[in-house]
């Protein structure tokens, strides 16, 4: 009875005893978790709605994904760079394996869809999904060892290895930018997970998104601007 746009109105009430009687709270933090089931399934509800606003979707494994590819348009946009086409939203499915149900929903709503995988062994066994294949054409399915020169089994991160490892040592301790440059083949995160404990992609993701607020799309290499133009373009194209 309260609008999906109105949730700051909906109050909880409770009667843990008749004796007590009936409470009606102010706040959401109650001794009963039930409580909030019915404004969980709403939000739920409210969230799902909110995928299908956009006509051009580009869906991508997870929330780190997310994270870089949003920090880089902002920083590239303020510059005057390579951006995404205005009207393209960002889709996180969780991991490879669900971006073939996330661009289900999608498509069967006539919407523009298309995926960016990476190019590991995840990102091969969701490319390779006869389903996906269905949905979406082969120019429709992006991977990130497209555009990056060298790297076997490439992540998102390797579009960014330099300044990462760069970000890694200072921002988070994990200090491997001499393995980084001497091991061209291999994926930073596999470097960076042998070598050092506790190393989180999120973390180093956050990390990130803060070191190029600060520092700007300028402080990337020329190989990093390069390849993210490469993948922007190649998402533009399949979007168009």
């Amino acid at each position: 009875m309260v609008g999906s746009d109105e949730l700051d109105l909906v109050r909880i009430v409770e009667m843990t005893d008749r004796k007590t009687g009936t409470k009606v709270h102010t706040r959401l933090a109650v001794d009963d978790p039930k409580s909030i089931y019915p404004l969980q399934a709403a939000l739920g509800y409210d969230l799902a709605q909110s995928m299908f606003t956009h006509q051009k979707n580009l869906v991508v494994e997870g929330v780190t994904d997310l994270l870089y590819v949003e920090a880089l348009n902002s920083a590239f946009a303020s510059q005057g760079g390579a951006t995404l086409d205005d009207g393209i939203a960002l889709v996180p499915a969780g991991s490879a394996s669900k971006v073939v149900y996330y661009s289900t929903i999608l498509t069967s709503q006539d919407l523009k869809v298309a995926a960016l995988l990476d190019s590991d062994a995840a990102g091969d066994g969701a490319a390779e999904q006869e389903a996906l294949w269905q949905l979406l054409t082969n120019k429709r399915i992006l991977r990130t060892g497209d555009h990056i020169t060298g790297v076997q089994r490439a992540e998102i991160e390797d579009l960014l290895r330099v300044s990462l490892g760069i970000v890694a040592r200072d921002e988070c301790g994990w200090d491997s930018v001499a393995t980084i440059a001497a091991q061209l083949q291999r994926p930073i995160m596999e470097i960076l997970a042998d070598e050092h404990t506790g190393v989180s992609k999120w973390k180093l993701a956050r990390a990130f998104v803060r070191w190029l607020a600060t520092n700007g799309a300028d402080a990337l290499t020329g190989d990093e601007q390069r390849s993210w133009a490469s993948l922007v373009a190649a998402a533009n194209r399949s979007l168009a």
